[in-house]
């Protein structure tokens, strides 16, 4: 049995997170995966440790006063729900979730996350006239959020911006947003 490695890890505004090397990994699918405080993997996660990130993620959004206020958070199927429920919290803000569950409900939408082994993420929502700020646990290449977006706008809703706990920079997503004109909020950068 192989063990995982650790290949970089990174703590800025006390929050941890480090890659670590996937195993059994399909092609065209990531060779790492990152791994933070939240997801419950480095140790048990306390609940005032999740208040205290909700705090710090809705602390980071507003820093910038061009960043509004969000009418609905929407968090992504899976690593996206604590950070969301932290921050729903935090801001007193309603949620939704994308799930990759493709279910008989009304309002389904559907978008790709390109580089899982499932890559179809369901909405079942109606998300018009609505600001959502999407939030999720890290992003890398860009490409998933970039996908989410396409799929809000034309579904009618304002993206107001994408809030992560980490950003994986080697992916180019920072870059990726910015050209659609999408803010990206993280708490740590690797």
């Amino acid at each position: 049995m192989t063990t995982p490695t650790s290949t970089s890890t990174n703590i800025r505004l006390g929050y941890r997170a480090q890659r670590v090397e996937r195993l059994g990994v399909e092609p065209g699918m990531r060779d790492e995966r990152i791994v933070h405080e939240l997801d419950g993997m480095l140790a048990a996660v306390k609940p005032a440790r999740l208040e205290t990130i909700g705090r710090d993620l809705w602390s980071a959004w507003t820093a910038d006063p061009g960043h509004g206020r969000p009418d609905l958070l929407l968090g992504l199927d899976a690593g996206g729900i604590p950070p969301t429920m932290a921050l729903a919290l935090a801001a007193d803000l309603p949620y939704r979730l994308a799930w990759k569950l493709d279910l008989a409900l009304p309002h389904k939408q559907k978008f790709a996350e390109p580089h899982a082994r499932r890559t179809d993420v369901f909405t079942y929502a109606e998300f018009a006239g609505l600001r959502l700020l999407v939030v999720d646990d890290e992003i890398t290449t860009g490409h998933t959020a970039a996908n989410l977006v396409a799929m809000l706008r034309a579904a009618g809703a304002v993206v107001a911006g994408i809030v992560c706990l980490v950003e994986d920079s080697t992916g180019g997503g920072r870059a990726r947003l910015a050209e659609i004109g999408v803010p990206l909020c993280t708490l740590t950068t690797l």
